[in-house]
């Protein structure tokens, strides 16, 4: 058996974009298994995959908040005894940053990552045993693909990308309803579509006979969420949930359509029917990949322009202004065409 320590923190898309690796090894090495150290917040992600042996939540993101408090050194100190319960024949860090190398040196085994010229943070490289040269203009998943194919010594396979999570196991037969799921939330102001075009292609999906479930996560995201379910009463505005809770919302739904969010890279690699949104943001690097998915990205003089706020100065319908060639009709009709229905 070859044990592996893989080492991909976050964030939630990074993390979903990692699984087709992992189907790859499966195949391509009898017996791998793997062990994941991945951020608390996507813990319950690399579960759902088969080859995952052992999970090992960090808190970075949580624990800098309070570096000096005894929590955080008694929780470090219980990570740091997980981390090294056992021997690995490889650690591979997948993430390519200080963080992550700094987690893969504390591990038992031989370290391997990208290559100076690879890695996010280049000086990541020089912690590791052995460096591979990924070609960085591939989408990330590709990039991952082909990092664990050159640490454990396979050719890169030619076959779609497999993220190994079967939406079966998440589904509840007894539950016929017939709803889409709008995920509307995410991190950049630059990548939310505007909220009057969410009601509009509610709209569009209610003479369908669709109801639609959106909620958040922040304050601020449920809020604009509860907006749009007052604007159309097929909507229904839904409580914060886990991960977990989002999954089996997805697994049971009709479809879905996203702005580029790790929630929408879940959807897609579920194989759920979903059209992802671009506008600031690139799908060629970082797009939401399955069977079912597709991606309508933004017509404008400035997009993708890779920036977390609007800059554009011009007459615009709405904002952000690139937004104003992916219409609520477009989406609809790359909706209605994925979920197989006839045009109204």
């Amino acid at each position: 058996m070859t044990r592996v320590l893989l080492v991909k923190t976050s964030s939630m898309g990074d993390v979903i974009h990692t699984l087709p690796a992992l189907s790859d090894a499966t195949q391509a090495v009898p017996g791998v298994q793997f062990d994941w150290v991945v951020e608390e917040a996507f813990a319950e992600i690399p579960k759902w995959h088969p080859t995952v042996n052992r999970v090992i939540p960090v808190a970075l993101r949580r624990w800098r908040k309070s570096l000096l408090s005894a929590q955080t050194r008694t929780e470090w100190a219980h990570f740091r005894r997980e981390l090294r319960a056992e021997q690995y024949d490889l650690i591979i860090d997948a993430q390519g940053l200080l963080k992550s190398a700094f987690i893969s040196m504390m591990a038992h085994g031989v370290r391997v990552g990208l290559d100076f010229y690879s890695a996010r943070e280049s000086v990541a490289s020089w912690f590791y045993a052995h460096t591979y040269p990924v070609n960085t203009s591939l989408h990330a998943v590709a990039r991952t693909r082909a990092l664990l194919a050159a640490a454990l010594n396979y050719p890169v396979p030619v076959t779609s990308a497999r993220f190994g999570i079967d939406r079966q196991q998440l589904r509840d037969e007894s539950s016929h309803e017939k709803y889409l799921v709008f995920l509307h939330a995410t991190t950049w102001d630059s990548k939310m579509w505007p909220e009057s075009y969410w009601i509009q292609l509610a709209e569009m999906a209610k003479q369908h006979g669709f109801r639609i479930r959106i909620g958040g996560g922040s304050a601020a995201e449920l809020a604009c969420a509860g907006r749009i379910a007052a604007a159309c009463d097929a909507v229904d505005a839904m409580p914060r949930m886990s991960i977990g809770e989002m999954a089996r919302l997805l697994a049971n739904s009709s479809g879905a359509v996203a702005v580029d969010t790790g929630f929408g890279h879940l959807a897609a690699a579920m194989n759920l029917p979903v059209i992802s949104i671009y506008g600031s943001t690139n799908p060629v690097y970082t797009g939401a990949l399955g069977q079912s998915s597709v991606h309508l990205a933004a017509d404008f003089s400035c997009s993708p322009c890779m920036s977390r706020t609007c800059a554009y100065k011009g007459e615009a319908e709405v904002t952000p202004a690139c937004y104003t060639t992916v219409s609520p009709e477009r989406v609809w009709r790359a909706l209605v065409k994925q979920l197989g229905l006839k045009a109204a």
